[in-house]
């Protein structure tokens, strides 16, 4: 569609009408934060059972579809909830609701509680979660699901996702030592098989699949999926032949030839070379 790009940081003349919506607002905010959850501030909307018909969701900031929300410090909210019935299970949910006319439209946002049905069993009412993003008008993000048994509630479960702040999400960053950034794999030539690779932050670089040992060279080649960083000197090839029924014992070694390539040399402790066959290599080193 022409004429689609809408800036939002930008100036514009006053006497223009405003162009810029909550959902403008609402959109950035969900590329940043994602999904729908409560964040940890505050005592993070925690839920006190007060009786049996009612609970107390305590201050804490919530997002829904991008929109925020929050029950200020010192302030709560109270849900109040229908009476149970005797001899029968429900279950309710407390939810934060977001509500729209639609784009420029009229914003609601509150909490309230879907109320089950009882029965012999419970099970939880249906909730209403529209994309707000792709033009949807109601949201629901369940914040406790509240069983009733008989007349009392017997648990009030949370059902929120808890999202940590940039601080929390460094510091479990920093307590991983390492992790994969990049994994590949490429398939060997005339086979349906692939030899595989795994990039690590430090700069480890793992590698690892299945070549092929020839009778007639005597030998078989490796070739990795990408090279290794360095010289042949600076990474380690290990090779494992396979076990084939009624032979002697196959010696299997090692050959690190280039950064890119390596041999496996083969023969059996008779010194006699071993029939053509398939074997494993792993390779470790570094990619920078």
């Amino acid at each position: 569609m022409s004429g689609g790009l809408k800036g939002l940081t930008l100036n514009t003349p006053p006497e223009e009408a405003a162009h810029i919506y909550a959902e403008d607002d609402a959109a950035i905010f969900q590329s940043i934060a994602g999904e729908d959850g409560v964040f940890t501030i505050g005592q993070q909307c925690k839920a006190t059972t007060l009786s049996n018909n009612k609970v107390r969701i305590a201050d804490g900031v919530l997002i829904v579809g991008g929109h925020f929300a929050r029950i200020p410090y010192g302030k709560y909210e109270d849900c109040e909830i229908a009476n149970g019935e005797s001899g029968k299970k429900r279950n309710d949910i407390i939810v934060a609701v977001f509500e729209t006319t639609g784009t420029g439209g009229i914003d609601e946002m509150r909490c309230t509680v879907k109320k089950g049905v009882a029965g012999t069993t419970a099970v939880d009412p249906e909730l209403t979660q529209d994309d707000i993003y792709n033009n949807g008008k109601i949201r629901e993000m369940p914040l406790y699901r509240v069983k009733i048994e008989g007349l009392s509630i017997v648990a009030v479960e949370p059902m929120f996702d808890l999202k940590p702040d940039v601080s929390m999400i460094n510091k479990s960053l920093s307590d991983i030592k390492d992790y994969v950034i990049e994994s590949g794999k490429v398939q060997i030539a005339s086979t349906s098989r692939c030899n595989y690779y795994e990039k690590y932050a430090s700069g480890k670089l793992v590698q690892w699949g299945v070549a092929n040992y020839s009778y007639t060279d005597g030998f078989g080649k490796i070739t990795y999926p990408i090279p290794f960083a360095g010289s042949a000197n600076d990474y380690m090839l290990f090779v494992q032949g396979q076990y084939m029924s009624g032979k002697v014992v196959e010696i299997m070694v090692a050959s690190k030839n280039t950064v890119s390539q390596g041999y496996a040399y083969s023969r059996y402790t008779d010194n006699s070379k071993p029939d053509t066959h398939n074997f494993d290599w792993y390779a470790i080193g570094r990619w920078k």
